[in-house]
């Protein structure tokens, strides 16, 4: 399972495009002419289908060939903005013939031919200051379609924030849609925005299902708050035809509203943030919507948001026609760790005690898969409320109790224990424990505290980014199985007092003793979404060991591989079926003078990785760049049994996977096409297919 294939190791790279839905989600399928007798295959939404299961029928690609596969085109989006981009998250849409995705440093909206990666069209948005100022800035995550059977739609959220509607065969704005094809989404919003310096944007893709547009909202960073009273991140539903806003559903309620009682002191009616940044899920045959809600106003600071403050970190079932609120159930009560559900729940009918149950299966930055009954919102398995430890942060408030998925068990390492640590020798392990005498551990939910010098800050695990991210995970129908990716990646939470007003209104802000508080950046700006460096605190002349709130022992990961995982879970028992270590071992793991004539398995590897599933393969590029045997450095697109998770092949890419793959077949050859990227390697979009398939 740990053997990597070494074949085709130079000028190749992955390219992965999965075809959309089964069961009660329906695929789309057309013949061009001069197809051969296999029908064309599409990928009409972000994730193949409304339920978001990235799953494909197709097995042209296979056990057998995953390994030959051979770049067919690719294109790079250098050209596309002011500045080359080297975090591309886009995922393309399939449909007839034609890939559509947002790609480059200023969003442009793109059609390409999908048998050659030719440009067919292109749409831009100068937007100037706006964009600038955006939190959210680079190309996104792809593009929505739509169709009523004549008139035939390419949906985007611009850096801006405008919702754009465009003719997917010209790129021609619509006439008809908002104005001259374009809805100002700072506006219609029930409060006032700054329409150049509002904090407010987008990444996700605008969810469309009865002929309505479902917008989310993001923010920057939340670690320092730069206002108390943030824009408000709600959401809003439009007439896919005209622009019209139809509905608009408040994250943070308003007084009089259902959940405004849960909020302490009237702290909704200053919180802001509450946003829904994550792509979203639809069951058009409900009638319903599932919105992923994220924290509101502080990350890791809740002194000004008390009470379980819904629909804080709260999976939200809304009407698709009226935005009303059906069910929801909250993750987490009052939540200082950031575990903002990350990604859209893949929704699944599972068989449940003899009968086909309506379900949905939600991962998160915990590493918990939450399943729950789609129509109620009801647990499949028991939910049980457990204790939890309480802070001693000035002026917080603590939620006693947090949710504990009884089944499925969770998917990666939850909390820190000394048996958590690096072990690979005795005195790593040693360096180790020293290294966490200096913090505060303990099991998930264990709560931040003001740092200090002796004790920085708690270790958290997962880290803030999870466990699972922004890419979600994949389903299969044929045998109820959810695939995810989760990274094994600790980080520090620590609380200082705010000297410095200007960058934030809040009195304790995220950060380690002896620091100054760092101000937010936009996720995507130059700095690619990272914080600025982090300046370390003064310590003792005598002090060893890395500086305060760097979790590393001589350089290497603090807590044992596997470093990133892709895990298989049964959705008819609730059990763990498989777990394989994802990524070839790090260069700075393989290389260590520490670990020398030591056999260590891979370990795989850290990052935000979506797989896909098809009728025999999960399959999954690789975050990171790692240097093969013959010097060469890049990444693998890796394939495995779905049903047991060995390894069936790997072909080399020239940067890790930056978006997730999706998978078609068009004029009888099934391709795969996946966004890469990352380090000094700008953005590229890759498509793959088999030897001979021209």
């Amino acid at each position: 399972m740990f053997e990597i294939s070494r074949r085709r190791m130079l000028g190749e790279t992955a390219a992965m495009v999965a075809l959309a839905g089964a069961g009660p989600f329906k695929a789309f399928a057309a013949t061009a002419p001069g197809a051969s007798s296999l029908p064309d295959t599409e990928w009409r939404h972000y994730a193949a289908d409304q339920a978001s299961t990235r799953y494909s029928p197709l097995d042209q690609i296979n056990a057998d060939n995953f390994s030959d596969l051979e770049i067919a085109w690719s294109f790079k989006t250098d050209a596309l903005g002011a500045r080359k981009e080297y975090q591309f998250e886009a995922t393309p849409l399939l449909v007839k013939g034609r890939l559509y995705l947002a790609a480059g440093s200023r969003r442009d909206c793109i059609a390409l031919d999908a048998a050659s990666g030719e440009l067919l069209w292109m749409h831009r948005l100068d937007e100037g200051q706006r964009a600038l100022n955006s939190p959210r800035q680079l190309s996104g995550h792809g593009v929505s379609y739509w169709t009523d059977g004549t008139k035939e739609r390419i949906l985007y959220v611009t850096t801006g924030y405008r919702l754009v509607s465009l003719d997917a065969a010209t790129g021609i704005p619509d006439p008809d849609f908002g104005t001259n094809g374009i809805v100002d989404l700072k506006l219609d919003f029930d409060q006032q925005l700054d329409p150049d310096t509002a904090d407010v944007g987008l990444h996700a893709t605008p969810l469309i299902a009865r002929d309505t547009v479902v917008v989310g909202a993001a923010h920057a960073a939340g670690d320092v708050p730069a206002v108390r009273r943030n824009v408000k991140g709600y959401v809003r539903g439009f007439d896919v035809r005209t622009g019209k806003r139809k509905w608009i559903f408040h994250t943070i309620p308003r007084k009089g509203e259902f959940g405004y009682d849960s909020w302490l002191n009237g702290d909704a009616d200053e919180a802001g943030n509450g946003g829904v940044w994550a792509e979203m899920s639809a069951d058009e045959e409900l009638g319903l919507v599932y919105v992923p809600v994220e924290l509101p106003t502080g990350d890791e600071m809740g002194m000004f948001r008390r009470g379980n403050a819904l629909f804080g970190e709260t999976l939200v079932a809304l009407d698709i026609e009226t935005g009303k609120r059906r069910w929801h159930y909250q993750l987490v009560h009052h939540g200082l760790w950031d575990r903002d559900i990350p990604c859209a729940p893949i929704l699944c009918d599972i068989p449940v005690d003899g009968k086909l149950v309506k379900a949905l299966a939600q991962p998160t930055k915990q590493a918990f898969l939450y399943v729950l009954n789609r129509e109620t919102g009801k647990p499949i398995w028991p939910i049980v409320e457990r204790k939890v430890e309480a802070g001693d942060v000035p002026g917080e408030w603590y939620a006693p109790t947090q949710p504990f998925p009884t089944k499925p068990p969770a998917y990666d390492v939850q909390g820190v224990t000394i048996d958590d640590l690096i072990d690979f020798t005795p005195a790593l392990r040693a360096k180790a424990v020293e290294l966490v005498k200096n913090y505060k551990i303990g099991p998930l939910y264990t709560p931040p505290v003001v740092s200090k010098p002796g004790r920085w800050g708690t270790i958290i695990s997962p880290g803030i980014q999870g466990g699972t991210n922004w890419p979600g995970g994949c389903y299969d129908p044929e045998t109820h199985t959810v695939f995810v990716y989760s990274k094994n990646q600790p980080g520090v939470i620590g609380i200082i007092p705010n000297t410095n007003m200007t960058v934030s209104q809040f009195p304790q802000v995220h950060g380690i003793s002896g620091e100054e508080p760092r101000p937010q950046v936009a996720m995507g700006s130059e700095t690619n979404g990272a914080p600025p460096p982090r300046r370390p605190a003064p310590a003792p002349a005598a002090a060893a060991g890395p500086p305060p709130g760097f979790l590393a022992v001589d350089g290497l990961p603090l807590l044992k591989p596997p470093y990133g995982r892709i895990t298989a879970i049964d959705l008819t028992k609730g059990d763990l079926k498989w777990q394989i270590a994802h990524g070839e071992t790090p260069d700075n793991v393989r290389n260590h003078p520490a670990l020398k004539g030591l056999k260590i398995p891979r370990t795989g590897r850290p990052g935000n990785l979506g797989p896909l599933v098809t009728k025999t393969l999960v399959i999954c590029g690789e975050a990171g760049f790692y240097t093969n045997e013959y010097g060469v450095r890049g990444a693998m697109l890796r394939a495995y049994d779905k049903a047991t998770g060995e390894e069936k092949g790997a072909v080399y890419m020239p940067a890790p996977q930056s978006g997730s793959p999706m998978t078609y077949r068009l004029r009888g050859k099934q391709y795969i096409v996946v966004a890469i990227g990352g380090g000094n390697y700008s953005a590229e979009l890759v498509a793959f297919r088999l030897p001979g398939a021209a």
